[in-house]
């Protein structure tokens, strides 16, 4: 018989939860920097840029996200490299952010006139000075409420790491379940947790992209 309560199992749970909150944080914020590089490459003038960026994003875009952990997690170490799993974690989601941010941005930079482009290649502007005075101003507008929706994506995200033994939320909730014989009040935490993570943002995306179109 368990001599956890359920206070005990929501307790351990809460402090696991911290790590997931960490780790999404970690993955956007890395990812998102890695995604602004991605999408200047992308729209870049060099066919070289976009090719390599194209061929970056179909990978990430193309594969499932466990098979780019264990890649990571496993094909470090093959190098004689001692990769722990919080840093397996944060390298797989931030490439696998990083891929989709990008084309959710060129998106959003794409939405942008070619009269915006234009204008400001009259004004004796480069490429670079377009972007950061002409249009990712206009595009970022667009871009917040799908990106901040995608970071829904990236808190489901983090559950796979616990495949590697990183101990978030679910990680926690298995080893807690081993424990307690208590798969259902555990799980049943652990979704609620999830919930209460991700829905939030949910609604904020919504909000904010209601806002956007009556701003337009």
């Amino acid at each position: 018989m368990s001599d956890f309560s359920t206070w005990d199992i929501l307790r351990n749970l809460l402090l696991a939860a911290r790590w997931t909150v960490v780790l999404s944080i970690v993955a956007f914020i890395c990812g998102g920097l890695a995604g602004l590089v991605l999408l200047l490459m992308r729209t870049s003038k060099k066919r070289t840029l976009r090719v390599i960026s194209h061929a970056y994003i179909e990978v990430f875009q193309g594969t499932p996200l466990l098979m780019q952990l264990f890649l990571l997690f496993f094909g470090i170490a093959l190098l004689g490299i001692d990769v722990s799993p919080w840093i397996a974690a944060g390298l797989a989601l931030t490439l696998f952010s990083s891929a989709y941010l990008a084309e959710i941005w060129r998106g959003c930079v794409e939405a942008i006139s070619r009269g915006q482009w234009e204008a400001s290649s009259s004004l004796a502007m480069n490429y670079f000075e377009q972007m950061r005075y002409v249009i990712l101003p206009q595009a970022l507008r667009i871009a917040i409420a799908p990106t901040v929706g995608f970071s829904v994506q990236v808190v489901k995200g983090t559950a796979v790491t616990s495949i590697i033994g990183f101990v978030e939320l679910t990680k926690a909730g298995s080893m807690i379940t081993n424990a307690t014989f208590a798969p259902f009040t555990v799980f049943g935490l652990v979704a609620l947790m999830y919930f209460c993570l991700c829905f939030p943002l949910s609604l904020y995306a919504r909000r904010l992209e209601r806002k956007m179109n009556v701003t337009r």
